[in-house]
């Protein structure tokens, strides 16, 4: 323990950044869950027994010992005994049986206790980095700590000596460990956990300090572990509403680079994710990018919101920049219902199925109620029949709420902008179409919606030319606001159905900027 602080503090005088990354962070937390933790809790409850189970009939030892141990050797030889008896071996054979097999019984409790210690130990960050909490790890470490045990002087042996046999069996071990870890990993649930409240956060922190304090004592607290098992199985369970507004409507174009992925709160607490961004891949791609935008971006996004669970999945269109993140959105979020437009992405398809998630197909239709608001589906026309998946599958939708509404575009292009022209459908908000791209947004298709704030989403300096200086030029000439994810990051637009304000990642904290039916109090940048 003392040489492994000795590095930490070595490689931070190194390197201080260091303390801010999650792997030193994890290793140096783990030795200290050890230290401060596990091996005061072993000297309170096995520690010493092991050393008793040696020369077990000699019972001359016994007075030099402590008092603990003694006894455990006077039960040791008790059983030996007894089993000598039954079996009618000598007291020898019975006394070495019984001791192994109690070492064996004390080494597994050690590491049963260890691993436990380290999994509560490091919850919280776990959870904070990478929304897991492993639970494998503890019968993980029971077998494949031994293995690694043994790899490390075989190693250094088959080095000093160059004997190929003991290079092999230490290569043996090695491959028989990666077989139950890869094992442990497939059998492990994917039980993923929100971000937790602040105040449980710091309570957790502050009862694991006060049950190492109390262990190093030698003193057993009860209440103590209890307010530990408590805040773990609360961190676990996370029984927390999600971080929404009630009576408002919410859309967040998350930032996800060259793509899409929304967020809409419903103003009675249902939510949905629109699309869940993805990366392009052109040509014959050898791999794909280990790049998962649904998992590495846009499930963060909700774990911090507290979301454990979405409403709504929508799969606008089987691109990649759309449809790509939403297989890891199924099953980090088990939406109850996925809506997709004309041609959706196959695997999609068959993540839902091997889920249960039900699978709508939507087309054009009447208005609907959701959550206390109305849904509108657009596009794509219910004769809609498209030769090969494109643009103009996209599901299209309008969300009203009071007197105020969103229109959600997906990639559609100027075809089907030209279907709905002659209808109805202005919106406060528009969802620009395909990242800005000339071939959406038309001035028609404006006219029609007439929209006072547009929302594009597109990758910083992104090798598209995303958004045309064209379609920014038709919405300036409207005196369009306009919000863009690769300028502003995060974007949120909120209505309570009267008012519509905004929030983005550059203007965290601008109040209400629409107060009147056509008046704009627009904040200074």
């Amino acid at each position: 323990m003392n040489l492994l602080a000795a590095v930490a503090i070595v490689y931070l005088l190194i390197d201080p950044g260091a303390m801010f990354d999650a792997s030193f962070q994890l290793s140096f937390l783990c030795v200290a869950a050890i230290g401060a933790l596990a091996a005061p809790i072993i000297e309170m409850t096995s520690g010493g027994l092991a050393f008793g189970t040696r020369s077990l009939p000699n019972t001359a030892v016994d007075p030099h010992l402590d008092p603990r141990v003694a006894q455990f050797r006077v039960e040791l030889r008790l059983i030996a005994e007894t089993v000598s008896m039954w079996l009618h071996l000598p007291i020898s054979w019975t006394a070495a049986v019984v001791a192994f097999i109690s070492r064996l019984i004390l080494f597994a409790f050690g590491m049963a206790l260890v691993s436990t210690v380290i999994q509560i130990g490091l919850a919280l960050p776990m959870v904070e980095y990478f929304h897991r909490v492993s639970f494998s790890g503890l019968t993980a470490n029971l077998l494949i700590v031994p293995l690694l045990n043994a790899v490390v002087p075989l190693g250094f042996i088959a080095i000093l000596t160059g004997s190929r046999s003991v290079a092999a069996f230490a290569g043996l071990l090695l491959r028989w460990s990666a077989k139950l870890a890869d094992w442990h990993a497939s059998i492990e649930p994917n039980w993923r956990v929100p971000d937790p409240p602040v105040w449980l956060a710091l309570g957790f922190v502050i009862a694991l300090i006060t049950m190492a304090v109390l262990a190093r004592q030698r003193v057993w607290r009860w209440p103590a572990l209890a307010i530990v098992v408590g805040s773990f199985a609360l961190l676990l369970s996370h029984p927390w509403s999600p971080l929404v507004e009630p009576g408002i409507l919410e859309l967040t174009a998350i930032g996800v680079g060259q793509g899409d992925s929304l967020l809409v709160v419903f103003p009675e607490g249902k939510t949905m994710v629109v699309d869940g961004g993805g990366v392009l891949q052109f040509g014959r791609m050898r791999r794909r990018s280990n790049l998962d935008t649904g998992e590495d971006v846009v499930s963060p996004y909700l774990w911090n919101r507290r979301m454990a669970r979405i409403d709504v999945l929508v799969a606008t269109h089987a691109h990649e920049d759309y449809s790509g993140g939403i297989a890891a959105l199924i099953e980090n979020f088990h939406p109850r219902e996925l809506w997709t437009g004309a041609s959706p992405l196959p695997r999609v398809v068959e993540r839902a199925a091997r889920f249960h998630v039900p699978v709508i197909e939507k087309r054009a239709a009447p208005p609907v109620q959701f959550s206390g608001a109305t849904i509108e589906v657009v596009s794509p026309p219910s004769d809609y029949a498209p030769r090969s998946p494109g643009n103009n599958d996209s599901l299209a939708f309008r969300i009203s709420y009071g007197s105020r509404s969103f229109l959600l575009t997906g990639d559609m292009e100027k075809p089907m902008e030209a279907i709905l022209l002659g209808q109805p459908f202005h919106s406060d908000v528009l969802k620009v179409g395909h990242h800005g791209s000339k071939t959406s947004t038309t001035q028609p298709f404006l006219d029609l919606v007439s929209p006072s704030v547009a929302i594009i989403s597109a990758g910083f300096e992104n090798s598209f030319g995303h958004p045309h200086r064209d379609v920014l030029g038709r919405l300036n000439v409207r005196h369009t606001a306009i919000f863009r994810t690769d300028l502003n990051g995060l974007v949120t637009v909120r209505t309570d159905g009267r008012r519509i304000w905004s929030d983005t990642m550059t203007t965290q904290g601008v109040s209400p900027w629409w107060t009147g039916e056509h008046s704009f109090h627009w904040p200074s940048h």
